[in-house]
């Protein structure tokens, strides 16, 4: 079985979702397609590093991306860090000839997406963006209605990915509300999210006008090494101000003609990780909810009158993912499988030297979305969205 050497530059939370996925993979799906090796784990600090090392189970560590990017004996970069470094270390991968994943957005702005994604091409390396979420079963189990023309004709989309981990103004001020590190609010953080499954399930969007709203202008300052994720701890201590959005709500189209909206808040008491989405088509309708991430609601128009309505299909051994992971339907889908499945698919095209989606193309296309809907709340006008193979995508 062929060995992939794997560097993950990032120790927190994303990085122990990787490390979990990597060493899960080929327990899941075996015959694997190639053996993840956990070579080496890069943090800010050495400190830092060795305690991710040790906890995430890796060979080695280090303080500097920069040694390890130009390391020969790595094939992989994963880049799990904050929005701000994924250009630069994903362009210096792409030029030492390595393959790359990395974290959702690709980018904090389409322009610097668009970098990473010429840098990837140019040099001809496998890429994937951890839009993990397009792999849950039942997403993919949709996926494979509408390409089956069992909704028919698509007519509209909506989607929604709703939070409350920030609702509390007095939770602490993470690099997530500071636009010189994250590029956005919600609408990058989250509502990519949603933009990928709109993408991956009805196609391309081509105009958006918008709606978006700061309702919390200032959070406590963090002290210590750490990210504060938000809600995880409070404080009445100095201020910092928040220069990104709250909330983004979207009116889209696609070039396809379906309509549909798109919604994306992190202050929405009693929602978790509330990502739906609803499809309604000619011949049926599709609606998921990732809090009961086993389940996927269809209703089809073919159905007797006295029966027409939702109904249930449970995820399980005979839909898609389902012969490698559990053998009994509604046993349970985690975050972690998603990640396991992503894993597998980026390495497998590594492996045998194929593609993968969402790769940089995919993302930077995401971002393109994203920089529209922000640009329309600004403006309150509706905005195009340009292809990625337009070459004055991102001049304005």
């Amino acid at each position: 079985m062929q060995e992939i050497n794997i560097a993950m530059i990032g120790g927190g939370f994303m990085g122990k979702a990787h490390s979990l996925a990597y060493a899960a993979m080929p327990m899941f799906f075996w015959p694997s397609p190639a053996r993840p090796i956990k070579k080496i784990i890069v943090d800010v600090t050495d400190d830092l590093a060795r305690t991710a090392a040790e906890r995430y189970s890796w060979d080695g560590y280090s303080s500097s991306w920069r040694d390890v990017v130009n390391d020969p004996s790595i094939d992989v970069i994963d880049i799990a860090t904050p929005n701000n470094l994924h250009a630069e270390i994903a362009i210096a991968a792409a030029e030492a000839g390595k393959h790359i994943i990395c974290e959702k957005p690709l980018a904090p702005t389409a322009s610097e997406a668009r970098r990473m994604y010429e840098a990837a091409q140019k040099a001809g390396v496998v890429t994937a963006v951890a839009f993990n979420y397009r792999r849950t079963p039942a997403v993919a189990l949709a996926k494979k209605y509408i390409d089956e023309g069992a909704i028919g004709t698509i007519l509209n989309f909506r989607g929604t990915y709703l939070q409350d981990w920030s609702a509390d103004p007095n939770s602490p001020l993470s690099w997530r509300f500071q636009k010189d590190i994250a590029g956005s609010g919600a609408v990058g953080d989250i509502g990519s999210h949603v933009v990928d499954l709109a993408r991956y399930l009805v196609g391309e969007i081509s105009e958006v006008t918008s709606l978006v709203s700061n309702f919390i202008p200032d959070r406590p300052l963090q002290s210590g090494g750490f990210d504060a994720l938000g809600g995880s701890s409070t404080s009445d201590g100095p201020r910092g101000a928040v220069d990104v959005d709250d909330e983004a709500m979207s009116l889209i189209k696609f070039r396809n003609g379906a309509v549909g909206s798109l919604e994306a808040t992190r202050n929405a008491w009693g929602r978790n990780n509330y990502i739906t989405f609803e499809i309604h088509g000619t011949e049926g309708s599709i609606f998921f909810n990732y809090e009961n991430r086993d389940e996927l609601q269809v209703a089809f128009k073919n159905d007797r009158a006295d029966r027409r309505g939702f109904r249930t299909v449970y995820t399980g051994p005979n839909t898609p993912y389902g012969e490698s992971l559990w053998p009994i339907p509604a046993l349970g889908i985690g975050y972690s499988e998603t990640k396991i499945i992503e894993a597998h698919d980026f390495l497998k095209a590594v492996a045998e030297g194929g593609t993968v989606e969402p790769n940089f193309a995919d993302g930077y296309q995401a971002a393109l979305v994203d920089d529209a809907i922000l640009k329309s709340g600004r403006t309150g006008e509706w905005v195009r969205v340009p292809d990625v193979t337009d070459p004055n995508a991102t001049d304005d």
